[in-house]
């Protein structure tokens, strides 16, 4: 791994875990959307640990079907973690406003993700950006809801 991914990780985790604690210090009154998005805490399990692995990201695209996220690490030209996570184990765990949801989680294929992107840049215009900035598609994924265990 380069010193730049290196240091684009080590910041992305201090920015989740900083975000996690104003969120648990409001009670959720703080932290909780991003512009119009709302911010999700997606639980996977880590590929090569097997440990609950926990991420703060935005959801762009959310409703009682589906709830979408974008694994764009910033425009990095690597996958972030927790996608790598969720292919290989897509069952999920999802907390939205104090909610957590068991969902499945899958990668768009080509046609949605052309159908989603427009929704998608016009909630984050910075998506398109991240998308210039790396030579990598950009994974859309979408989480459905999954029957109780």
């Amino acid at each position: 791994m380069s010193l730049k991914a290196t240091i684009t990780d080590v910041g992305m985790r201090a920015i989740n875990t900083l975000h996690r604690g104003v969120l648990a210090a409001t009670g959720g009154r703080l932290g909780s959307r991003l512009g119009t998005m709302d911010v999700v805490e997606l639980h996977t399990i880590g590929r090569t640990s097997g440990r609950r692995r926990t991420t703060m990201l935005t959801t762009p695209i959310s409703d009682a079907e589906k709830l979408v996220l974008v694994a764009s690490k910033g425009g990095s030209d690597s996958h972030p973690a927790w996608y790598l996570n969720l292919r290989s184990n897509p069952e999920v765990e999802v907390t939205v406003s104090g909610e957590t949801r068991k969902m499945r989680a899958r990668t768009a294929s080509p046609e949605e993700k052309d159908e989603l992107w427009p929704r998608i840049v016009g909630a984050y215009p910075g998506y398109a950006r991240y998308q210039r900035k790396t030579g990598r598609d950009i994974p859309v994924v979408i989480c459905e809801p999954r029957d109780a265990d």
